[in-house]
């Protein structure tokens, strides 16, 4: 009998071992794609390449000439700056920061920003982009990403 009784136990440890393995644990489900944040590196890459962008925009003649955006840079120091577009990168692309600076349509009314210093701070921004090799399609996305703040950033164009 006691024989028996082993051979039963020893049968069901196995079916029960058959079983366990023959079903998942937990459902397979995809992974989530990678954030844009995710893919840019982190928040160390993205304050590196904000950084850089920077430094571009504080000698870019084009801005430069804006008088009003010169007055501003007097006012706010460079590393407020670079601190508060590295938070909002991070915030925006889906990264854990938090945006605590001033919304964009009041903190650039006063300076006037046209399309033509739109259009250069976009290009600066690409070739710090470049500089750090980030991927076409991560660009692409990321200018997009910032795009969305132009209407509030430039300045409407007069009718004549």
């Amino acid at each position: 009998m006691k024989r028996q009784h082993l051979t039963t136990h020893i049968t069901l440890i196995a079916l029960a071992t058959l079983m366990l393995a023959a079903t998942p644990l937990r459902a397979e489900t995809p992974a989530a794609a990678p954030s844009l944040y995710d893919r840019l590196g982190g928040i160390y890459a993205i304050a590196a390449v904000v950084d850089d962008f920077i430094e571009r925009l504080l000698v870019n003649k084009t801005l430069n000439a804006n008088p009003r955006i010169n007055e501003a840079r007097a006012r706010v120091p460079k590393q407020g700056l670079k601190y508060h577009v590295t938070a909002f990168v991070c915030h925006a692309t889906g990264g854990p920061c938090v945006y605590t600076g001033r919304d964009m349509k009041p903190a650039h009314a006063h300076l006037n920003i046209t399309e033509k210093e739109w259009q250069a701070m976009v290009t600066d921004f690409r070739k710090t982009l470049d500089k750090f090799k980030v991927p076409r399609k991560e660009q692409d996305e990321l200018v997009a990403l910032v795009g969305t703040t132009k209407p509030d950033i430039v300045m409407a164009e007069e009718k004549k």
